[in-house]
């Protein structure tokens, strides 16, 4: 089958509504992820009674379970027990859920850097347990884990494919529809290809920038 370029042309505008649903789930997904994060990172390395159990847990459930188990449970399941969510909530919260869990551990990670005599300084400056976790300690953090949140989101952004399996219309779901109707697989999959390709290349552009912006002043 020849390759016809007429035809992506043609249903250009279709993918494009697919992106942008991709982008607003993604995005809405990604934010909430990072507060889970932050959250649940601060709840682990502070060692909060009980809340920092739950968040064990939470993780390793998470962690140790299929994307697609989760999506079915959130999207078929809880609506058994009277929490039935909308095809879109139902993709943002399976994401940040899942995003979630690998961003407590990026924070964990990021926070166990923070040297001790940060710690003493800020003791030694009569500072808050909470201004010095927000002003010093997560700063810090956040600039050390930055590439391993980066690979986290682009994970988030590609697997927000998974949802075109409970009907929700982002872009693979708009390919895998227009192939079922016309056909025409290698035109759409090589298209959706190349589109993945430029969202992670733009997501990882700016968050290199961020990088490079909060290194400066490290540099010598």
């Amino acid at each position: 089958m020849d390759f016809d370029l007429n035809y992506l042309l043609a249903q250009w505008p279709a993918l494009l509504d697919g992106v942008l649903m991709t982008l607003r789930v993604s995005l809405l997904a990604i934010t909430f992820s990072l507060l889970i994060g932050v959250l649940g990172g601060a709840a682990r390395v502070i060692k909060v009674p009980v809340l920092a159990q739950i968040v064990v847990l939470y993780v390793e459930l998470i962690r140790n379970t299929p994307i697609l188990v989760q999506l079915f449970f959130i999207f078929y399941g809880l609506p058994a027990i009277g929490m039935e969510l909308s095809l879109f909530w139902s993709g943002v919260v399976c994401l940040s859920l899942w995003a979630g869990a690998y961003q407590v551990e990026n924070v964990r990670g990021g926070l166990a850097t923070v040297e001790n005599g940060m710690r003493e300084a800020s003791v030694a400056l009569s500072l808050k347990r909470s201004h010095y976790f927000c002003l010093v300690a997560l700063p810090i953090a956040f600039r050390t884990s930055l590439p391993a949140m980066l690979n986290t989101a682009i994970s988030l952004l590609k697997n927000s494919s998974y949802l075109q399996a409970i009907g929700l219309a982002e872009l693979t779901f708009v390919a895998v529809d227009r192939i079922a109707t016309d056909f025409r697989a290698i035109e759409m999959f090589s298209a959706i290809c190349v589109i993945y390709l430029v969202l992670v290349a733009i997501l990882a552009l700016l968050t290199g920038r961020l990088s490079a912006h909060l290194q400066r002043p490290f540099r010598q």
